[in-house]
């Protein structure tokens, strides 16, 4: 009779056994299936109540399927969706769940463990050692490590949940219903998977490469002005031009204007590209009337300085050319022009003395030495000392012309001679400007369709210049006086020939 009843309490322990496992199985649909899972045999005889659930109808060996109803809990078994407090103990087996309400953890129930411990003992004591050990084999039926699957952790008890693993999808986060997902289409806000730190970059060149570009200003003329419009493709054109002119070179330049024939416009051209670069600059620029005798540069500038010419400055080379020597000091013989920006060395107002190439040497060192551009009239006389060492020293050459017949055949003539001067001047001449600045009445439409396309495969480029009354009255120039059409052309003057600098002063030598 006790065989008989040992083996029924051991056969029942095995059904409880088997039954706390099924409990404890994790959702399929995130975790490994249970190796131990019972027969369909078994689960039939699981069906039916047997001792221990009758003895214990409350305990959680009894069947799982069927979920507990409110009044067979326990009044103070805690609500499952509350913490658990850490300071108080708890048993090593929960209270099941239905499992459509299945979390990822549970909370412990406070029973007694006395009448569990009891029962384990008297199990204990009538079964077999194997049958024993078997439950060890596969997963613990009770103790804190039988809530691997569930997420606590055996080390810190089993009292203390421990996040478990997250559900497919999202990792770290829990499934949302549809309803949830209509007010959190982007998730609940501090559940979001953290987001990957991205490498910043704190070089200069990094940042000065992400700030953003500058936007364009506003039209400055025009009903596009008033409107606070973009500008149109005149003004645009004008602007990329006054950038150009602005060209900040590496080192001072010298810009030539040259033609052996007399009144052809080199005087004028010298001022009106003088000025475009002075405005577009805002400074810095110099022309200089490099004529051997007596030039006329002069008569086209505005007398602000009675010492303003090369004699005067040559006699003062001693003291200008000390090491402390100042722009001021050199500007006491100049002239300023107000409304070009720019300074004028007007030659010799008598034929007394000559310039030669040491004194051109000497002046355009010290020129060099406080100013950016120098813009240098020439003289008529292609053999002189001075004419010859400007343009050894030139870095742009500029040629002015008129459509008449005489004018052209000057040119023409020049450029062959520079031709015949070796490799610099050749180079020179490939880079010349041909600048076209026609008084009223100097336009021979027969010469233009004959030469223009000579000077177009000669030169670098041609820029025509339109009549100007102002220009054309032969009295001193002023800038704010020219006409806009004739300011564009000189601010393209300038536009190319600062083209033509960079471009000789990054070629290979």
């Amino acid at each position: 009779m006790t065989d008989s009843h040992n083996s029924g309490q051991h056969k029942d322990r095995e059904a409880a056994a088997a039954e706390v496992r099924r409990m404890w199985q994790p959702t399929p649909s995130w975790t490994q299936p249970d190796p131990n899972e019972a027969d369909p045999a078994e689960e039939a005889d699981e069906q039916k109540p047997d001792a221990l659930s009758q003895d214990f109808p409350g305990d959680s060996w009894s069947t799982s399927s069927t979920p507990a109803s409110p009044a067979a809990q326990p009044e103070d078994q805690p609500a499952p969706w509350t913490q658990p407090q850490p300071s108080v103990p708890a048993p090593s087996w929960t209270q099941p769940v239905a499992e459509s309400a299945a979390s990822s953890w549970t909370q412990p129930e406070e029973y007694d463990d006395e009448p569990a411990t009891e029962t384990e003992s008297q199990a204990t004591d009538g079964a077999d050692p194997a049958a024993a050990q078997e439950p060890a084999q596969g997963s613990p039926v009770f103790g804190g490590s039988s809530f691997h699957s569930s997420g606590f952790s055996q080390d810190q008890g089993a009292g203390q949940p421990q996040p478990g693993p997250a559900p497919q999808g999202q990792p770290g986060q829990q499934p949302l219903s549809p309803a949830a997902q209509h007010f959190f289409p982007q998730g609940i806000p501090g559940q979001q998977a953290p987001q990957p730190q991205q490498n910043l970059s704190f070089r200069t060149d990094d940042l000065i490469q992400a700030l953003p570009l500058p936007r364009e200003a506003p039209a400055e003329r025009g009903v596009r002005s008033m409107l606070k419009l973009r500008p149109g493709s005149t003004e645009r054109t004008e602007r990329i031009a006054r950038a150009t002119a602005a060209t900040a070179f590496r080192r001072p330049v010298t810009i030539v204007v040259a033609n052996p024939k007399g009144g052809s416009g080199k005087t004028p051209t010298t001022l009106l590209l003088a000025g475009a670069l002075g405005q577009a600059r805002g400074g810095g620029v110099v022309a200089w009337d490099n004529n051997e005798l007596r030039g006329n540069m002069h008569l086209r500038t505005h007398d602000t300085n009675s010492r303003s010419t090369v004699t005067d400055m040559l006699q003062a080379m001693m003291m200008l050319t000390q090491p402390d020597a100042r722009l001021g000091d050199v500007a006491a013989y100049l002239r300023h022009q107000v409304s070009g920006q720019y300074d004028v060395l007007t030659s010799a107002t008598t034929t007394y003395a000559q310039i030669e190439a040491k004194d051109f040497d000497q002046i355009h060192r010290l020129l060099s030495r406080f100013y950016k551009v120098l813009v240098i009239d020439t003289g008529n006389n292609e053999g002189s000392s001075n004419w010859r060492e400007a343009m050894k020293a030139a870095d742009a050459l500029v040629i002015p012309i008129k459509w008449k017949s005489l004018s052209c055949a000057a040119a023409v003539q020049m450029l062959e001679e520079l031709d015949n001067q070796g490799p610099e001047a050749q180079r020179l001449i490939r880079r010349a400007v041909i600048a076209v600045s026609n008084g009223p009445g100097d336009v021979n439409r027969e010469v233009e369709k004959q030469l223009r396309p000579y000077f177009e495969s000669r030169a670098a480029a041609v820029v025509d210049i339109p009549t100007d009354m102002h220009i054309a009255a032969e009295g001193p120039l002023d800038h704010s006086a020219l006409q806009p059409a004739t300011r564009r052309a000189g601010l393209e003057l300038a536009a190319k020939v600062s083209e033509q600098i960079t471009i000789a002063l990054n070629a290979p030598r």
